[in-house]
């Protein structure tokens, strides 16, 4: 496959396009049909016949599937994973996807072309043109793409082995990124298990000749909170950190400055600082769905009045980090300390923080442990790097190959 530059255009309504190109209106160019919904659906799947339940949530990976049997309905209409689909209705009108396998929801079209139009190239222009699309949605209540607009949507037409060698250099770049993401979550896994074992101490670690070496721990003692090693102590967080209130900030910029964070994590900037220590540990106090939220920060910030902050009694900062990890660690740790306002809200009180209690290493093995997680964290960001890489890489791609700036042919 080769790519050269191409230097013979025409002037077309949706600009410059290579002299060999044609411009159709979508209409022209494919059919369409809405979803149904199955009469029955269910949570499990009760054998290979029952397919996944295609709705706009879990396309976009916000919820489990449903499941549903085809030979059991009338009238649905079932997507393979070359097929493309859009969500027609609702707040995200205009999202494409392909890759699915299943039943399509009711809020959702079918894309399917009646001439020489590759599949993967009309779902990468669709893609790319996304905005344009979802701008010129309608409807006062519940949004849907609007149909007119839809039908007269011009695209590009390439010849058809081009099309076909455009989809493949651009699927070849969603592969590298899936490659990615698959990466990414088997080591977010690996971490998380590996937190596990190191926060409860069943895994020790210690430096040995400037080398971090690990070994199994064999001797515990019961405790209030579970297991925990001989040597290790239960302590409230209340005797390892200060802890104060949030405030509300004064002045906000938009430009830098001192960055504010709060229950929901970064705000923005204003022009003093709260608190500035080595590492920060922030709790939301309060908020939906957002309680007991834990944010680790450093060096100059502000934190807001729905958010509970504290920082190491030792100047290192180390108590704090070690603190940020255990609580992300034990998930259940809200639901223990967590309590209740007059008005049946969740909050996260000054005292019920004091009073939490965790188990504690010296500061030698915090350190170590503390050390190792952030290797693994450095490593997942690396890879979420090269992810950032590929997708500009891809966006790139897509708008040189789609629009005939960069043509490809077989070498």
């Amino acid at each position: 496959m080769k790519f050269y530059r191409e230097t013979e255009f025409q002037e077309t309504e949706i600009g410059k396009i290579p002299k060999d190109w044609k411009v159709a209106k979508l209409g022209n160019l494919v059919k369409y049909v809405k979803g149904k919904k199955p009469s029955s659906l269910f949570d499990e799947r009760l054998s290979e016949e029952y397919i996944p339940y295609l709705t706009a949530e879990y396309m976009r990976g916000l919820d489990k599937p449903k499941w549903c049997n085809p030979k059991l309905e009338n009238n649905v209409v079932e997507v393979s994973r070359d097929d493309v689909v859009m969500i027609w209705d609702g707040s995200y009108a205009g999202h494409v996807f392909t890759g699915f396998n299943g039943i399509l929801a009711s809020t959702m079209v079918r894309i399917t072309p009646i001439v020489e139009l590759d599949k993967k190239f009309l779902y990468y222009y669709l893609l790319v043109n996304f905005e344009k699309i979802r701008s010129t949605t309608v409807g006062t209540g519940i949004p849907h793409v609007n149909k007119k607009v839809f039908e007269e949507f011009p695209i590009p037409i390439p010849p058809l082995a081009e099309q076909q060698k455009i989809a493949e250099i651009l699927s070849t770049a969603d592969r590298a990124i899936e490659d990615v993401d698959k990466t990414i979550a088997r080591l977010e896994r690996l971490k998380k298990a590996l937190m596990g074992e190191l926060l409860t101490g069943r895994i020790r670690v210690k430096e040995v000749d400037g080398k971090l070496t690990f070994y199994r721990e064999t001797e515990f003692q019961e405790t209030e909170i579970g297991k925990i090693p001989r040597d290790w102590k239960i302590k409230k967080l209340g005797e390892l950190l200060e802890f104060a209130h949030g405030k509300r900030p004064g002045m906000l910029l938009t430009n830098g400055g001192i960055p504010i964070y709060g229950a929901g994590g970064f705000y923005g900037y204003t022009n003093t600082y709260l608190v500035n220590k080595p590492a920060i540990l922030v709790i939301a106090r309060v908020g939906k769905g957002s309680v007991g939220k834990v944010y680790l920060v450093r060096g100059s910030v502000w934190i807001t009045d729905n958010a509970i902050y504290g920082y190491s009694k030792d100047p290192s900062g180390l108590t704090a980090t070690y603190a940020y990890h255990w609580l992300i660690f034990d998930e259940n740790w809200v639901e223990k300390y967590v309590r209740r306002s007059a008005g049946g809200y969740a909050i996260i009180t000054l005292d019920s923080l004091e009073n939490l209690k965790i188990p504690v290493p010296t500061i030698s093995e915090q350190a170590n442990i503390v050390n190792v997680i952030y290797l693994f964290t450095k490593v997942i960001e690396l890879h979420h790097e090269e992810k950032r890489r590929l997708e500009r890489l891809k966006r790139g791609l897509m708008h040189m190959l789609l629009t005939g700036k960069i043509r490809v042919r077989e070498s």
